[in-house]
């Protein structure tokens, strides 16, 4: 699902995208989170001397990932999801902000320990990282409201203009669904971030752009972005898994991060950060590794 932050401001004006409309979630605290001495110890040496795990983000993707109205605070399920592990495992979480489409490969290189960015955990991705899944959805469609153009399916995108974040699942989906068209293909659009996928939706230079269910949801029914945003239909395409990406060479880390998520599934955790953002229709029951 990648910025000046000046950049990230002003999209997020346009959008919605980068900072809630509605009266945002006050940040976790973690309060009552006890740590698990066993798990602290199980981290790699160098995480637990550090005292912080790095999670690589994009922030374009509420409610899920965005900034907050200052530009530079992350805030979303994603980074009350990252502090409640960090705080089962004893160490801080930091949310950094990255580049979707080279995520993996950074994350190879060392600069990050985990990708925590709704991520799908696919066959592909498989190839390079390690996942601990953490939340089901699938794929929606987004239009103008009002639905100007008369979107809905993937058939009635055929001839038109659809934008999408490149790197993702929905990019893919779009280059499959391209050989249904036939002779009237759609002029598919690629973008760095999801932000800016809604501009070109926003200012009419797109017919649909295509997200994940839970921003496009949030999205068609968001205060500030309600007025612009309305999803095609309710149906959800594809559904699959998020997972929080660990390199192939970081079993250590993901095992450990896996056991610290199903404590929170456990304790009940989980389930209080899924309905403070309002996405309680993606849990799961266990942190499920997706590996090969």
């Amino acid at each position: 699902m990648k910025r000046a932050l000046l950049a990230a401001v002003l999209l997020a004006a346009l959008t919605g995208c980068a900072a809630p409309a509605r009266s945002e979630p006050a940040p976790s605290g973690d309060a009552g989170i006890a740590v698990n001495q066993g798990l602290h110890e199980s981290l790699p040496e160098s995480i637990r001397a550090r005292g912080t795990i790095r999670f690589m983000t994009d922030a374009s993707y509420a409610p899920m990932e965005q900034f907050a109205a200052d530009g530079r605070t992350i805030i979303g399920f994603s980074p009350d999801l990252a502090s409640a592990l960090g705080s089962v495992l004893g160490v801080d979480a930091e949310m950094v902000q990255g580049d979707f489409h080279t995520a993996l490969d950074d994350l190879a290189a060392g600069q990050y320990d985990g990708v925590l960015s709704s991520m799908n955990n696919t066959a592909e991705r498989r190839k390079k990282a390690d996942f601990v899944d953490y939340f089901a959805a699938g794929t929606a469609i987004i239009v103008q409201r009002g639905n100007p153009k008369g979107v809905t399916g993937f058939r009635s995108l055929c001839g038109l203009v659809v934008s999408t974040e490149r790197g993702t699942v929905q990019a893919d989906l779009l280059q499959r669904s391209q050989r249904a068209c036939e002779g009237n293909p759609m002029t598919i659009k690629l973008y760095k971030t999801n932000a800016d996928a809604l501009v070109e939706l926003r200012t009419g230079r797109a017919a649909a752009v295509l997200n994940d269910f839970p921003p496009a949801a949030y999205l068609a029914s968001d205060p500030r972005t309600k007025a612009f945003y309305q999803l095609a239909s309710t149906t959800q395409y594809e559904p699959g898994l998020f997972g929080i990406a660990f390199a192939k060479d970081a079993p250590e880390l993901r095992d450990a991060v896996q056991a610290a998520f199903d404590e929170l599934v456990r304790t009940g955790v989980y389930t209080e950060l899924l309905q403070r953002w309002g996405i309680g229709n993606g849990a799961i029951a266990s942190g499920t590794m997706g590996r090969v």
